[in-house]
């Protein structure tokens, strides 16, 4: 069961019962969310690009994405957004996060307009990119699509850690292309040699609010 419960920035998030975390930071999940997947991720892995491909580990409220979406809209990026979801939360639920007031109307009309078809295909948002959500969990994702940029935003280690293990970031990263980026809220010493042992250099950057660091990683040319 999840519960829209408000953060300290004033925007909401949703606290999973079963899990037992919530889905974002309770410092603040919109300054989370554009701290370390669109100023740490996006606009450094954007610079100079006129499309972009994004892979997120967790589409949860889809907060990341319509930020996102907004961002490459504005910068006149195309974007291709895929996003794992084995826990996908239901329109009505995602209507109730108030989310819809930190973007354009278009841009909250465009996710709304085709969340649900998303997650059985890959959906054409004509003139922008396209948004896809496989209904499946990262062991079981496999496609032969290269990606700029993962948004890793899995439930923290002490939750889901299975999320976290060597095997399963390996797994991840193996979809980036060459110079691509990994960011994520998260940094420890067992997530670095993770990184690092798949070809990536690493970057200790500020966290957002409530976090000291968080990681940004490069893969190898």
């Amino acid at each position: 069961m999840n519960v829209i419960t408000q953060t300290a920035d004033g925007s909401n998030t949703l606290y999973n019962e079963t899990i037992g975390e919530h889905y974002h930071s309770k410092h603040g999940a919109l300054q989370e969310s554009k701290h370390v997947f669109i100023d740490a991720g996006l606009k450094f892995a954007s610079s100079g690009k006129s499309e972009i491909a994004i892979l997120e580990i967790g589409f949860g409220t889809g907060l990341n994405f319509i930020l996102s979406l907004a961002y490459c809209i504005e910068n006149n990026i195309k974007l291709d957004y895929t996003s794992i979801e084995a826990f996908p939360l239901t329109k009505d639920l995602i209507e109730q996060t108030g989310y819809s007031e930190y973007v354009p109307e278009n841009v909250w009309n465009t996710f709304m307009d085709n969340y649900d078809q998303a997650l059985l295909a890959a959906q054409p948002l004509p003139q922008i990119g396209q948004l896809e959500i496989p209904h499946n969990t990262l062991e079981a994702f496999h496609t032969d699509k290269k990606f700029d940029l993962i948004y890793y935003d899995a439930f923290s280690v002490q939750h889901q850690p299975e999320m976290w293990s060597d095997e399963i970031i390996a797994h991840a990263c193996s979809f980036l292309k060459d110079g691509g980026t990994f960011v994520t809220y998260a940094i420890t010493g067992k997530l670095k040699r993770a990184v690092k042992a798949n070809g990536f250099s690493i970057e200790k950057l500020p966290g957002a609010p409530g976090k000291r660091e968080m990681l940004r990683a490069v893969k190898g040319m």
